[in-house]
């Protein structure tokens, strides 16, 4: 089945493009309307029974909506710019895809063909803008010159970002080949192609962890399914392998699991740091070991690790990127269950290692008490409160080092996926992906916590969600808004490298009450740790978006330590 009945009647290229993404499954698009694209526009009104143009107040916030579409349901979320400006305010969420392996497609309205080459208004080659490649923000990009192809290219969007690594896609549409008729049929739904690894060296593996004593398995990545999870969770079983999750792809072991030995990412557990260290065989399975999760690539020895390492990836040019594996297997995480079927034991191995991971896990969630804000706690209370399968999501800032360390998220084969975190570091992304889950899934609750500095990258979106009635069915979305006066972060490593030195960091803020108000939201002041819960149990119990202002003193840092301990350690090296 390639493609509809032949005969289809001409109407317009942007109408076009709006039935070849109806026919690829996509009935959400987020974006900022321009006049680049209004034939589409046009088009979105056509179908308006079948596809919505969710319109949101900042090109980086639908962006980051689509990033999050993406990662909830495993295939491309979609957004729509105009040119120019409208792309590079989009780019921030391309970038979040690119290195979160999360598929996406970002559809750019461009100027008129006979106006190509000029620098006219708002102009930009956005081939070489996104630049595909290795360390580019696309997996590829592509310009559509005749709206005869325009399917054509929409399928090849799609497999591009699903197959392999996921990743993004930019499409640049100029403005007149959109107004143009078409009588080009749209394609059918594409699935992506799986990557099976060789069996051969499949049972190479084997006998590498026959071998070992003290194997050590670290996941994460995209493309996992429920029923790979469940798969991947038996294979460890089989092997008593004690499961460490990547930097901010924690959902995809469950947390309450025996052999669960907590989150390998910033502020990684010592005890866990160690164990990895020791370990006799490291095992990734659907993580780049990038940056966060090796610990700057110094938790595992880079290029050639001491051990070593298994490295199974969908993405071929991710083998050996950066560590050089004893046994490299590209599979895809869907396939992961065949792959590994015929990889058992061949005696009953030890329980002893999986247990004391899992004890030590547990014993790294205990926290020192912290008034008259204790984020530990915080973050208990609203596990304990939350409905089930509740998605939980953050931008960037130390705030999120307590929702890491702290929450324990359920394996996406029970409740799907629970986190939507930006592995690329991204503030503002919490926001915008809680309205996106909450739209996605109006049964399912969303709860963001951001930092202070965090939200006001985006915190316009609250107004994209009054518009398009999140947080009021079944499923409530909360926003927890932990202000500190201060980018947090950055004021963290001003006191380890220039002690005493303030610059930049301070921040002047608004009344996040009222502020929440204003767009329609209901809003309360938290002050004290007690005051948490049932202030949090009247946002679950309300019928509309709450949003709750935690204050948090600025002295305290992170989960494990002060800006005044820091300051005085930094002044204790430097001698004064």
């Amino acid at each position: 089945m390639s493609s509809v009945a032949l005969g289809t009647p001409a109407r317009l290229a942007g109408h076009a493009l709006v039935e070849a993404l109806i026919a690829q499954g996509v009935d959400t698009v987020f974006g900022v309307p321009g006049e680049s694209f209004l034939a589409a526009l046009d088009g979105f009104h056509e179908h308006r029974d079948r596809i919505r143009f969710v319109a949101c107040r900042h090109e980086g916030g639908a962006a980051f909506m689509a990033e999050a579409h993406g990662k909830l349901t495993g295939r491309p979320g979609v957004c729509f710019v105009t040119r120019g400006p409208g792309a590079t305010n989009a780019s921030i969420g391309v970038h979040v895809a690119f290195q979160d392996s999360t598929p996406m497609i970002l559809l750019v309205g461009q100027v008129a063909s006979d106006q190509r080459d000029r620098e006219a208004f708002q102009e930009i080659d956005y081939r070489q803008m996104f630049g595909p490649g290795t360390l580019g923000l696309a997996k590829w990009v592509g310009e559509v010159h005749a709206p005869g192809r325009l399917p054509e290219y929409v399928a090849r969007a799609f497999r591009t970002a699903m197959q392999g690594r996921p990743g993004p896609v930019v499409l640049a549409l100029p403005e007149d080949m959109l107004s143009a008729p078409t009588d080009a049929p749209v394609l059918a739904h594409v699935e992506p192609a799986r990557a099976h690894p060789d069996p051969h060296v499949v049972e190479q593996f084997r006998q590498l962890l026959i071998k070992s004593q003290r194997p050590f398995a670290i996941v994460g990545g995209s493309g996992w399914t429920a029923d790979s999870a469940c798969d991947f969770e038996r294979f460890v079983e089989d092997w008593e392998i004690p499961v460490g999750c990547a930097f901010r792809f924690q959902d995809v072991f469950d947390n309450r699991h025996r052999l669960y030995a907590g989150d390998v990412g910033i502020g990684i557990a010592p005890k866990l740091a160690q164990r990895i260290r020791e370990s006799d065989l490291i095992l990734a399975v659907g993580v780049r070991l990038g940056e966060m999760t090796t610990g700057g690539y110094t938790l595992i020895e880079a290029p050639v690790p001491r051990q070593p390492l298994v490295h199974i990836h969908a993405g071929a040019e991710e083998l050996g990127r950066v560590y050089q594996p004893a046994i490299a297997l590209q599979c895809s995480m869907a396939a992961i269950g065949g792959a590994l079927e015929e990889v058992d034991p061949p005696t009953p191995r030890s329980p002893a290692e999986g247990a004391q991971a899992h004890a030590d896990y547990l014993a790294n969630l205990q926290a020192t008490p912290v008034e008259p804000m204790d984020l530990a706690v915080v973050v208990k209370t609203i596990e304990s409160l939350a409905p089930a399968g509740a998605i939980y999501t953050n931008g960037a800032g130390n705030y999120a080092g307590w929702l890491h360390r702290f929450h324990q998220y359920t394996s996406l084969q029970r409740e799907g996926r629970t986190q939507l975190a930006p592995t690329a570091g991204a503030m503002g992304y919490g926001v915008p992906a809680a309205i996106a889950a909450n739209l996605l899934f109006p049964g399912r609750t969303a709860i963001a916590i951001a930092g202070d500095g965090d939200f006001l990258m985006t915190g316009q979106e609250l107004a994209t969600a009054i518009a398009h009635g999140a947080g009021q069915g079944a499923g409530r979305l909360v926003v927890v808004v932990v202000d500190n006066g201060t980018y947090g972060t950055i004021r963290m490593h001003q006191e380890r490298d220039f002690p005493a030195r303030v610059s930049g960091t301070a921040l002047s803020n608004p009344d996040f009450v009222q502020l929440a108000h204003a767009y329609g939201w209901r809003s309360e002041r938290v002050e004290a740790t007690a005051q948490f819960e049932p202030a949090f149990a009247r946002a679950l119990e309300a019928g509309a978006p709450t949003l709750l202002h935690v204050l948090l003193p600025a002295d305290v840092s992170t989960s494990r330590t002060t800006l005044s301990a820091l300051r005085e350690a930094a002044l204790a090296r430097k001698g004064g």
